[in-house]
This record gives C-alpha cells, sequence and structure tokens, in this order.
C-alpha cells in the first residue's frame, strides 16, 4: 500500500521523532540550519498522504497561545460563521502558516465538553490540523513545519484500506443443502440456516469440505443471553444503514447530539465527510464498473448485531432474542463514497466512541502491507491514532468492564504478521477461517495476530458466494438487503460480537472485569486450529497447511465458552469421533484418581445431542466419555471427599461433592487434555 523502502530507510530516525523536546531545538555547532533536528520530527512518509492536509502535535509551551488565539477568533469571528482560523498567535509559526497560505488551524478533537479534563490529560487537546492548497508540496511544507521550535511532531494523514475483497454478493432464496447434524437455534430468521459461521451443519450447499462446528458455538450461548443494550459496539468502517429493517432496532441513539456536529450525530458520524453518517455514495468508473460504498459497514454491523428472533433476514452475534435486548451500535464512519479513511479521520471517529459510551470498537481497516512491523514503529509512524486508541481502552463505558477493547482485522495480505493497527499490543487482531475450519488463503497469520474466526471464502471452495459471511447490505448499493462478503474483516465482527455477548453476560451475573483479565478470557475461549493443520489445502492456490501452525492466534473464537468462564462453569473440550480419558485433578485436586466417585450426571437430550451411544462414567480416576457430534452438553461429577462414602447419622464418612462441567465437541480436539 506505501513504498516499503521509503519506509525502512526512514525506520532510524522514526523511534527519535515522537520524543523530540521542541524546546531544546538549537541550530547545530557551526550555528548552521536546524534541517537534521526537523527531520526527526516529521513521523512518516507523504506516500499515500491526503493532499492538502498536514497534522502537528506542538510543545505543551505553546497551548496558552493556541488557545487564546482560537478564543479570539471565535469571539470575533472576523471572516463569518463559516471562515476558519488561520493563525496561531505564535510569531514564529504564523510566518510559515502564511508563506503555506493555510486556510484552517483547528483541533483534531473539538472540545469535548464534560470530557475535556480527560482529553487534555491524555494531551490530545496538543493535535492540531492545517490545511492548505492541495496543489501545496507536503514534503515542503512538512520540512518548514517541523523547524519551528513550538511544534513537537508532524504527521502526514496517510490513508487506510478496508480488510475485504470489495465484493459483495446478494443474497438469493435457493433449496437448502444437505446438514449433517443436529444443532439448531430457536430464533425465527429464515436465513439464519445459511450462516455456516454461526452454526456449522457441514452443509453440502455451502462446501464440500464444510465441517461440522467449525463455527463460533453462539446457538447454546443465545440460550443465556442475546445482548445487553447498555453494550455499545462503535462500527469504525463505513456508514451503517440505520433504517435497515433487521438493524434499525439496535441502533445506537445519541441521548445529547452535540452542538459540534450540528446536533445531527443521532447514531453517530460520517468523520470521512463531516456530514451525517451516509452509506449509498456510489460512482460508475471506467467500464461501467461502480466504485465507492459498498454495504462494508453495514455488513459488519448485521454480523454484530442483526436483530435476532424478528421472523426477518438473518441473525447477528449479539443481536438480542427479539425483545429489544440486543447490544446497541455506533456508526463511526471513516469510509465515505470514493473517500478513503486517514489517520485524522480515523482518530476522530475513534474519539468519538469513547467519549459517546462504546466500549468496543470494531475496526475491519489498517494500513495494509505496508512495512510496519513492529509496536515502536507503529507508535513513531502514526501516533496520532496510537494515542486515540490508547484513550478509547482507557475509558470505562461499560460497568462490567475497566477499559475498552479494540478490535481489528489480521488483514488481507497473506503476509505472516498482522497488518497494523491490529497488530499492535493494545489491540486483538483477528485472523479468518473458512467453513472448513481451515486458514482461508487471504488471511495474514503470525505475529500480532491474536484469535480467529470465520471470514468466509466466496472463491475456492464448492458452494461459491454461500460459503462467505452472510449479513446485512445495503439495497440502494446491492439491490437487495442480504449479501455475502469474505475477509478478515468479517471474521472481525465475529469476534467483536463474541465479546458484547460476554460483557451482556457479565452484566447480567453482575460481574467485573478489569481490561487485561476479560481480554484473558476472550482469548482462551476457543477451539483448536492447529491439529488440522497439516499437508495442504488447495483454494485459490495451494496452501502449506504447516505454515499455519500455531500462527493463527489462540484458536477459534467460542462464545459459549466465554460465557462459561463468566459463569464460572468449567469448559471440557472433547474430540468428536475419539474415546477421551481426562484426568479431573485440577478441579477434585491432587487426589482426583484416588478419590471415590459417585456418579456421572448427564441427561438423556444432552447425551442424544452429542450422539452418546453409552453415558459417561468414571474409569481408574478418569472420565471417560465419547461423543460423535459436535454440541453443547451439561455434565456432573460428584464424589466423595474424606472417604469412600458420604457419612451419615451411623457411619463416619466423607463429604459429597460435585461439580459441573461444559462438554464441548469439537470435530479438532485440543493438545491439553481437553481442559481450558
Amino acid at each position: 500500500m506505501r513504498n516499503k523502502n521509503k519506509f525502512l530507510i526512514l525506520a532510524s530516525i522514526l523511534l527519535a521523532a515522537c520524543s523530540a523536546d521542541p524546546l531544546q531545538e538549537s541550530p547545530d555547532a557551526t550555528g548552521g540550519p536546524r534541517e537534521e533536528t526537523a527531520a526527526v520530527k516529521i513521523c512518516n512518509t507523504s506516500d499515500n498522504a491526503a493532499a492538502g492536509t498536514l497534522i502537528a502535535k506542538f510543545g505543551n509551551a505553546a497551548i496558552p497561545a493556541l488557545e487564546q488565539a482560537a478564543a479570539k477568533y471565535a469571539a470575533t469571528r472576523a471572516g463569518g460563521p463559516r471562515s476558519a482560523m488561520t493563525r496561531s498567535g505564535i510569531a514564529s509559526v504564523d510566518e510559515i502558516l502564511a508563506d503555506l497560505h493555510v486556510t484552517a488551524l483547528e483541533r483534531v478533537f473539538p472540545d469535548a465538553g464534560e470530557h475535556e479534563a480527560r482529553t487534555r490529560e491524555a494531551g490530545l487537546h496538543k493535535w492540531y490540523v492545517l490545511r492548505f492548497d492541495e496543489a501545496q508540496d507536503l514534503d515542503e511544507a512538512a520540512r518548514k513545519l517541523a523547524a519551528v521550535a513550538e511544534i513537537q511532531t508532524i504527521q502526514f494523514s496517510v490513508r487506510r484500506q478496508t480488510t475485504f475483497d470489495s465484493q459483495a454478493y446478494p443474497f438469493r432464496e435457493s433449496p437448502r443443502g444437505e446438514t449433517r447434524s443436529l444443532i439448531r437455534s430457536d430464533f425465527n430468521d429464515p436465513n439464519l440456516f445459511w450462516q455456516w459461521h454461526y452454526i456449522n451443519n457441514a452443509d453440502q450447499a455451502v462446501a464440500t469440505t464444510a465441517l461440522a462446528g467449525a463455527d463460533i458455538n453462539v446457538a447454546e450461548a443465545w440460550k443465556l443471553t442475546g445482548g445487553d443494550p447498555r453494550v455499545i459496539v462503535a462500527i469504525v468502517d463505513e456508514g451503517v444503514k440505520y433504517t435497515h429493517p433487521d438493524l434499525a432496532a439496535n441502533m445506537w441513539v445519541n441521548p445529547s447530539p452535540s452542538p459540534e456536529y450540528d446536533n445531527k450525530d443521532i447514531h453517530g458520524w460520517n468523520f470521512a465527510e463531516n456530514t451525517p453518517i451516509s452509506w449509498d455514495k456510489v460512482e460508475v468508473g471506467v467500464g461501467g464498473k461502480k466504485e465507492g460504498d459498498s454495504g462494508h459497514g453495514t455488513h459488519v454491523a448485521g454480523t454484530i448485531a442483526a436483530v435476532n428472533n424478528n421472523g426477518l433476514g438473518v441473525a447477528g452475534v449479539a443481536g438480542g432474542t427479539g425483545n429489544n435486548d440486543g447490544v446497541r451500535l455506533m456508526s463511526c464512519q471513516i469510509l465515505s463514497g470514493k473517500k478513503s479513511a486517514t489517520d485524522l479521520i480515523a482518530s476522530r471517529a475513534i474519539k468519538y466512541a469513547a467519549d459517546h459510551g462504546a466500549s468496543i470498537i470494531q475496526c475491519s481497516y489498517g494500513y495494509g502491507a505496508s512495512g510496519i512491523n513492529s509496536d515502536r514503529y507503529y507508535e513513531s509512524a502514526a501516533p496520532l491514532e496510537a494515542e486515540a486508541i490508547r484513550y478509547f481502552i482507557s475509558q470505562n463505558n461499560c460497568p462490567a468492564l475497566e477499559g475498552g477493547l479494540a478490535i481489528f482485522a489480521a488483514g488481507n495480505e497473506s503476509q505472516p504478521y498482522s497488518s497494523y493497527p491490529g497488530g499492535y499490543r493494545d489491540c486483538i487482531s483477528v485472523t479468518a477461517i473458512s467453513p472448513d475450519g481451515l486458514p482461508a488463503p487471504y488471511t495474514c497469520y503470525g505475529p500480532g495476530c491474536n484469535i480467529a474466526a470465520p471470514g468466509g471464502e466466496t472463491s475456492g471452495l464448492s458452494g461459491g458466494e454461500k460459503a462467505g459471511v452472510l449479513s446485512t447490505l445495503v439495497s440502494e448499493v446491492s439491490d437487495t438487503e442480504y449479501g455475502y462478503m469474505q475477509g478478515t474483516s468479517m471474521a472481525c465482527p465475529h469476534v467483536s460480537g463474541v465479546a458484547a455477548l460476554g460483557l451482556s453476560y457479565a452484566l447480567a451475573k453482575g460481574k467485573r472485569y478489569t481490561r487485561e483479565e476479560f481480554v484473558s478470557m476472550l482469548l482462551t475461549s476457543v477451539n483448536d486450529i492447529d491439529a488440522r493443520l497439516e499437508g495442504t489445502k488447495t483454494s485459490g492456490g495451494k496452501l502449506n497447511l504447516e505454515e499455519y501452525r500455531g500462527k493463527m492466534g489462540t484458536g477459534l473464537v467460542d462464545a459459549y465458552q466465554l460465557l462459561m468462564q463468566i459463569e464460572g462453569t468449567p469448559c471440557l473440550k472433547v474430540a468428536v469421533g475419539k474415546l477421551e480419558l481426562v484426568t479431573l485433578t485440577k478441579h477434585f485436586g491432587g487426589s482426583a484418581q484416588n478419590l471415590t466417585y459417585t456418579g456421572v450426571e448427564i441427561s438423556a437430550k444432552d447425551m442424544q445431542k452429542l450422539g452418546m451411544a453409552a453415558a459417561p462414567k468414571m474409569y481408574n480416576g478418569q472420565l471417560m466419555l465419547k461423543c460423535t457430534k459436535p454440541g453443547v452438553a451439561h455434565i456432573t461429577v460428584k464424589a466423595v471427599g474424606g472417604g469412600t462414602r458420604p457419612g451419615s447419622e451411623t457411619i463416619m464418612g466423607g463429604i459429597e461433592i460435585s461439580k459441573e462441567f461444559a462438554v464441548i465437541a469439537r470435530e479438532a480436539g485440543t493438545e491439553n487434555g481437553g481442559w481450558l
């Protein structure tokens, strides 16, 4: 996406760029120009940067003068209500601003009202955006501004890209395929059947290689919670079609629309255009190809929280149960028509989400193959966005969570490391699998990748578009309200939705977690991928599956396991078709193998769900069971502590103890004996 060589050449000076003290600058020993000192202030390159825009971070000493100039300008409005401030009130800076014919100078983040104190504490009030004629040479402008002592950092506003292939496939009614499982949901959304990513029945119409259970295991989770309206997920993407019949009821509504947004930020804001949200800006390019909005943001939103059990369309991971109980969707639009997201636009959107109650930001965008491959490099090359992300994750917007969750797509360049910002240590980076439970050919993998989720594979598998992810679309663009897409963009909202379900269940249980505790639970609520990564996969080219082993993150996200962790119920993960012998030391103590077990209880219904021909039992101190179908069930194991039988009025004995477990059966087993 950007020139890698240019990035690497500048890497050594980037590390110093964001720590330079503007008040300590001086000419070199000979009294010559300060070109070298100024150069280290420039944090990134102008490759793929927005024309006519630079971002500057001023030093502490310069802020009072800037704010005095802004207050004076606001009081006089000499240029009329639509004119912009163009001078800083600092002579040395204003000389450069005049030379560059700057047409606007304003804070990147407007005054945050009740949140202004924490904005200033985070230092975000020191960032300003400068605008001038698009014909102006950006590099020349950056050098001139960097030479001013009062400016600490200069950053080009680099464009971002979405992490999907820009192709949407409209949903068309078709006969249902064959299924090989009894996994079902009680919801009445008519097209839930085709959402294999929630409930994978190894449907042959999706793919002949589809794997039963290669999904996020959400059907059982829905029996415990469908989502809580107090959990707000911000969609940092294209605009969300808030009038969509399957989304409208779950849209966030701003209780106090903001004056700085003309009181029109009802469901969020279009930061790309600085207007209310839009979703249908399309132009016809060369050869009749449509360019512009694709429905991407609306598709992502539907995966997280399309309204469930409403007899309409599709289901969302945290879309409720049909009782107005789904999580809420905030649209923080950073892509609009053919206008790309930039550092400036994305950072403003993330800050807005933090200040308006979001506890999760869902981000299916990134730098792509940019050459950024370390946190230090990212913090140096994109300091504005990094600061905005850190600001977001420091806010407490959900009673169940201390902090916020930034969830990003890993990228679609097939590179052996996550793209950024997803690879950043404060973010959760999501890789993608296909209906076969194997890595999708496009997914990034390796360092920086934290967890996997279904992203689909619309080319290469027998089902075509049906092997993609089915969700909501924009009818004005796609002529239908529903359709398929593929990409780590589609995997990412599955994890955002599961995280939102987890927070909803924590609220119901009265639990509260630190950000680190919750992230740890999320990343360990997974099913194994590595056990099947042998040999090759031929799909859009030949994949050497062994190259992905240990590099897809912790495993495939499992919604039910996360709820069980919150509930405190241990999960027993077993492989389908395999006789499992599991020691219970972790749960019954170090002498678990020597205890007297008095019984194992499981309902007939649960045995049928898991295809158990025989009831589980204890054998030589181990739990023995065999499942032939993927699914979830509950099992209770009873034992005696302190004897061979419980004590009574006439017999000295022990105390009966019992433990309940959630059994999760999947095609691929785990490497750790099955215990989470």
